[in-house]
């Protein structure tokens, strides 16, 4: 196994599995052929053909093209096609800071093949040989995931809120981090992917933000998201990333563009420019 490896995960996709989807004509995304089955019957809300899907044209609005969809959508939450309902409504748009074009909720976004977009914080400790790294352990009861190691903090950025802020709530709730301590946090870029997983088409974008932790620290799990957190030597944290499937897919890349700019995996790697180009898709 190799960094490159966990890369590729990260890059597996089949598009003849899914059909364009459009919004006022801009397209936003990729529908899962069962759900565009599963919605054709709507067809006040949706337009489906064999080869696309798009949102009916009457629906003009922000307001109504969110409630015409999520009316949909709970009715098939009671169905085996989509995750758990989350209650936690994404913003969908044709770029990153365009108006939003309405807002669904996060169950159903990859089985549309959304962009969603994330926050992850590399929260560590030391520096140079003893750089360590605080590891999350997802909860064992999570509907997605369940049991995978995670990163320090991390979490979907919903409707309505920034990027910053989102982070500050993650780190208070998921961590205990202070939220004058998650004000520090340095921003040090964005990964992006486009995976196909169990859930539907994962073209997303990951916030990263790095923050050194004091050493008498330890991060308390307070909202049941994460079961317990160790801190790892960055050389384990490496290993694990690099020899196993333990993280949770996409925690993988935040942990690899970590250690890319630490200088902890360089040019002398023969992997290194497929590994930095493979981390921005």
């Amino acid at each position: 196994m190799s960094y490159l490896d966990r890369i590729r995960a990260c890059s597996r996709r089949d598009l003849s599995k899914y059909r364009p989807f459009q919004v006022d004509g801009v397209h936003i995304g990729f529908v899962r052929n069962d759900m565009a089955e599963a919605i054709r019957p709507y067809a006040n809300v949706f337009t489906v053909t064999d080869r696309a899907v798009a949102l009916d044209a009457s629906l003009t609005t922000f307001d109504q093209r969110t409630a015409a969809v999520d009316t949909v959508l709970r009715r098939l939450s009671n169905t085996e096609i989509m995750s758990p309902w989350r209650n936690e409504p994404y913003a969908v748009t044709a770029a990153f800071g365009a108006p939003p074009l309405f807002a669904m909720e996060r169950a159903a976004i990859p089985l549309f093949g959304i962009r969603a977009y994330g926050v992850h914080l590399n929260g560590y400790t030391g520096q140079g040989d003893r750089l360590a790294m605080w590891i999350g352990r997802r909860s064992r009861s999570k509907p997605t995931y369940p049991g995978l190691l995670d990163n320090t903090v991390a979490g979907g950025l919903p409707y309505g809120m920034t990027a910053r802020k989102c982070l500050t709530n993650e780190c208070e709730e998921e961590a205990g981090i202070p939220g004058d301590w998650a004000a520090k946090a340095r921003a040090v870029g964005a990964i992006t992917y486009c995976a196909e997983m169990k859930e539907g088409l994962r073209p997303d974008v990951l916030f990263c933000y790095d923050l050194a932790l004091p050493p008498d620290f330890t991060p308390v799990c307070r909202d049941g998201e994460l079961e317990s957190f160790t801190l790892m030597p960055i050389q384990d944290v490496a290993a694990i990333v690099r020899d196993t499937e333990e993280f949770k897919f996409n925690c993988n890349l935040v942990i690899i563009d970590f250690l890319v700019r630490h200088g902890l995996i360089g040019p002398d790697d023969p992997d290194y420019v497929a590994i930095v180009q493979g981390l921005h898709q």
